[in-house]
């Protein structure tokens, strides 16, 4: 259950504008550490064949040697059967947030898990869905917890979204309950953070005193909102969703949007926050089809080499680094359709990138925290270049988002550059400022400043 598309849609140009021209705090440095991450989400129902906490035990080391500084786990309690969405219903549908999905284990099998990422040096963070409960949720005991209609009865958020029932934060008792229920899982399971579902559709002012209490319990607890929305950024959130890059992203494949519109999306993204401000970046999650389902093998390919060369903070999904097809979003999202780990066998090209482009950017500050600036190309409608520096590097990458070769120009100083491409076993000689890109191609150089 995802809001950040329907909430991002109902922005109008002239709202994002608004919010720009307003004077938005200066955002609270996010955690050193973060702008190198690298956040993997999890769904335990498909991580693994059992479907449980201990099958994602098991494949923390495969995920510490792929290089994932966070383990978030997609919501982790028990899911209504009222209304249920589905065979198994929608993850997003919780019960009772005190507790935990049996399917996936114990509170001490939870606790394991938490304790074998620190002992890799990962951290791991849960969902947290603080809009909406299902119709059967323990909380129904307290109705007035929830939105009511102009005749009484309970409504869910969104009409279509019949399988669960809209939190009122105007009770102060419910924010209390939420906010006991955060320290709850940071105090009793020493988990890192949260991912927080349809952030953008509960008030900022509850973020806000959520966040500051949690920070008497765990200082530097990572905050991520499911939502695209300047002033959840200004005291309570570390990183939020570039949901116009994504969309943008998306209508280059669905549509035959030009490239250059990434560029847009970006320096528009940039107008509308405070300097320093953190996004996540996403060509694949959850909510919709495989990214390699979408954009094909290419595509995914070079989506990725997008996101996790630019500023901000990338996403891997599960099955991503094997070239995983699996559906996912509704109404996959209420079945059970494990990761199928072995297609990486007909896919090579899929885990030789993934940590290929991992390393690449864990070795290069400049690659995690660098300033960006684009490139002109002679050909914008399908080609996007920029460069990333920092300290004493630069990155130039150049991706072909499109189906024919390209033969052209970059607008940049052609000296020292080296290739160092993930996956290229033998660079060609970098002919700067001239390039060359296969279909779907990709391209990243470096050169000492």
């Amino acid at each position: 259950m995802s809001a950040s598309h329907v909430y991002y849609r109902s922005m109008t140009k002239l709202s994002w504008a608004l919010s720009a021209a307003l004077c938005l705090p200066a955002i609270a440095a996010p955690p050193d550490w973060l702008p190198g991450a690298v956040i993997y989400e999890v769904f335990p129902r498909d991580f693994s064949p059992a479907g449980d906490f201990n099958g994602v035990t098991a494949g923390l080391d495969r995920l510490q040697q792929l290089g994932v500084d966070v383990v978030w786990l997609m919501p982790i309690h028990p899911i209504g059967q009222l209304k249920r969405k589905g065979t198994l219903g929608s993850p997003y549908s919780v019960r009772d947030y005190y507790a935990i999905n049996p399917d996936y284990g114990t509170k001490d099998e939870l606790k394991r898990l938490v304790a074998e990422a620190h002992r890799r040096h990962m951290r791991v963070i849960i969902d947290i869905v603080a809009n909406h409960t299902s119709w059967d949720s323990v909380m129904m005991q307290t109705p007035e917890f929830y939105k009511h209609n102009a005749a009484g009865q309970i409504i869910p958020p969104v009409p279509d979204w019949e399988d669960v029932a809209a939190l009122d934060y105007s009770n102060p008792r419910l924010r209390a309950y939420m906010i006991d229920m955060l320290r709850y899982w940071i105090r009793d399971f020493d988990l890192d953070g949260f991912r927080c579902d349809a952030a953008g559709m509960v008030p900022v002012s509850f973020w806000e005193s959520a966040r500051a209490e949690v920070d008497k319990v765990k200082p530097g607890a990572l905050w991520l909102a499911e939502a695209h929305d300047p002033p959840l950024m200004a005291k309570a959130f570390d990183l939020d969703y570039a949901w116009p890059l994504h969309s943008a992203l998306a209508a280059i494949f669905s549509k035959g949007a030009p490239a250059r519109d990434l560029r847009a999306a970006w320096e528009d993204e940039r107008g509308q926050y405070a300097k320093g401000a953190l996004h996540f970046r996403i060509s694949d999650d959850h909510d919709e089809e495989r990214a390699i389902v979408r954009f094909g093998k290419g595509g995914a390919l070079a989506a990725s080499a997008l996101m996790f060369t630019m500023d901000g903070v990338p996403l891997l999904y599960e099955g991503m680094e094997a070239g995983d097809t699996a559906e996912s979003g509704a109404p996959a999202l209420f079945e059970k359709l494990p990761v199928f780990w072995q297609i990486a066998e007909r896919r090579p090209e899929f885990p030789r990138f993934y940590a290929g482009i991992v390393a690449l950017r864990r070795a290069h500050p400049a690659l995690q925290q660098g300033g960006l600036e684009w490139l002109r190309n002679s050909d914008e409608a399908r080609i996007v270049t920029y460069l990333r520096s920092g300290g004493n590097e630069e990155f130039l990458v150049a991706i072909n988002f499109s189906n024919q070769p390209f033969m052209g120009l970059v607008d940049t100083a052609p000296a020292g550059y080296a290739e160092v491409t993930p996956g290229v076993a033998t660079p060609r000689p970098p002919a700067l400022p001239s390039l060359t890109l296969d279909a779907w191609g990709f391209r990243i150089f470096r050169r000492s400043r």
